[in-house]
């Protein structure tokens, strides 16, 4: 392990928290990040505030370091050379795709990383870059700006797409919108201009599109989508044949399908397989269908049902961005402002997986998956944080940035080995109990809990 004195009684007594801030050290590194922001910016330039400060400020906010930027300025007087006023126009005024680069740029870092580390988690579909598209309609915030006032109605400030590997729980790429009435498809052109050839998108039947469908084939991707009911041109051939039952038993039948782009007359054959459902949607739905054109030698139709079942992993995950991070800020009206915090608790979930892709290198897969309590952890590195960086010289943290990529994944691992298991493991409950029936409050608006206490006792 590469680091020196200053870090032993840390890593002996809180080795996530070591791994956490020297992780964000090297993510965010000034240097690196003004290399970004040179690379993207689009009218934006640095005056005396830098992009590196701004993202500084915006990560304190969505590790709840602070509760909004304003917080921040106030509790760190002179760390940036401008007004607070100035400090949230520079944020209001975003160029997009800076932090969009940001993310990509983390979750190249991080999956590099995670390779260095020896790690090889099973792919969902061997021989593919399995990518799951979904997107995120950023909560509405506080009325502060003079045209939000007049309105009760949520202030929402935009939307994004988001592409989730779930090979290694990272976040590899997003498509922010400032217009939060605008449809999702409407980014889709966008979107397809970030695939591969060989990559195998994953999506729900918002985005079953005909130009999204075909555009996929004509770079030589593949998709597994939910079929919309309104939005393609098909004709199925052959008789639906039955393939068996998924592991919850419900029957899995596969039919062939051709599809028509009317704009140009092309034909696509896909492969339908429909699910019966044991218990109607909401909506009254007694089967889906999902429509693929991954060759059935390389997925059948029950591996098909396994993978789109997957698919609710970016589910997951942008759960734990709204519940272990503050990935939507309320404060931040503008909608740049408000893309630019997200695009920043992107990263930092990119950096919250590589954590645990380090414990689950030393640790093992199933620890990290069935053990691993996120509460504890973080609850940890909350409390050590503002004392280890007061304690550890911010020169030594500066050797997180000069590592190669190898050394830090080899010193990653070396502070996990010495973690204590027993403290961030899930608490073990029993089965929920159906909960009992209330009495009303309408009469009797209040109990004394010392009386109920005794009538217990008394039976």
């Amino acid at each position: 392990m590469l680091l020196g004195e200053p870090f032993q009684k840390f890593v002996d007594r809180s080795p996530v928290a070591v791994m956490v801030h020297g992780i964000i050290e090297r993510v965010f590194d000034p240097d690196r990040l003004e290399d970004l922001f040179r690379a993207n910016a689009v009218l934006q330039y640095t005056r005396e505030l830098t992009f590196a400060q701004c993202v500084h400020v915006m990560s304190d906010v969505v590790f709840k370091k602070s509760s909004g930027v304003g917080a921040w300025y106030k509790t760190h007087p002179g760390e940036v050379p401008v007004t607070r006023q100035a400090l949230y126009d520079k944020l209001k005024h975003t160029d997009l795709p800076v932090p969009v680069a940001l993310v990509q740029y983390s979750g190249r870092e991080s999956l590099a990383c995670l390779s260095a580390m020896a790690l090889r988690p099973r792919s969902p579909l061997a021989g593919y870059r399995v990518r799951v598209l979904d997107g995120n309609h950023l909560a509405g915030t506080e009325h502060r700006l003079a045209e939000l006032r007049p309105y009760r109605a949520a202030a929402l400030p935009g939307q994004a797409l988001v592409y989730y590997d779930p090979q290694h729980d990272l976040i590899t790429d997003v498509f922010p919108c400032e217009d939060a009435y605008a449809q999702e498809r409407s980014l889709l052109a966008e979107v397809l201009e970030r695939i591969a050839a060989g990559d195998c998108v994953l999506a729900d039947r918002n985005f079953c599109t005909t130009g999204f469908l075909f555009g996929l084939a004509r770079r030589k991707a593949f998709f597994l989508i939910r079929q919309h009911a309104s939005t393609l041109s098909w004709a199925l051939q052959g008789s639906r044949r039955f393939v068996g039952y998924d592991p919850q038993g419900r029957s899995v039948y596969e039919q062939t399908m051709c599809l028509t782009d009317p704009s140009t007359d092309e034909t696509l054959v896909v492969r339908r397989i429909t699910i019966e459902l044991l218990t109607p949607t909401k909506r009254g739905e007694t089967e889906i269908h999902l429509l693929t054109n991954v060759p059935v030698e390389d997925a059948d139709a029950l591996k098909v049902c396994d993978l789109y079942w997957d698919r609710w992993t970016i589910e997951k995950a942008f759960w734990h961005l709204s519940e272990d991070l503050q990935s939507e800020i309320d404060t931040l009206g503008y909608p740049k402002a408000a893309l630019f915090g997200f695009c920043v608790a992107l990263t930092a979930y990119n950096m919250v997986s590589l954590v645990k892709g380090a414990i689950a290198a030393v640790w093992g897969h199933s620890f990290v998956k069935d053990e691993l309590s996120m509460y504890y952890l973080a609850m940890e590195v909350e409390k050590v944080t503002a004392g280890m960086q007061i304690a550890v010289g911010r020169e030594d943290w500066s050797i997180f940035r000069t590592m190669t990529t190898s050394q830090f994944a080899q010193t990653l691992r070396a502070v996990a080995e010495h973690m204590d298991l027993r403290k961030y493991t899930k608490s073990k409950r029993g089965p929920k109990k159906k909960p009992p029936k209330k009495i009303s409050g309408r009469h009797h608006h209040h109990v004394s809990t010392a009386r109920l206490l005794e009538m217990r006792v008394r039976k």
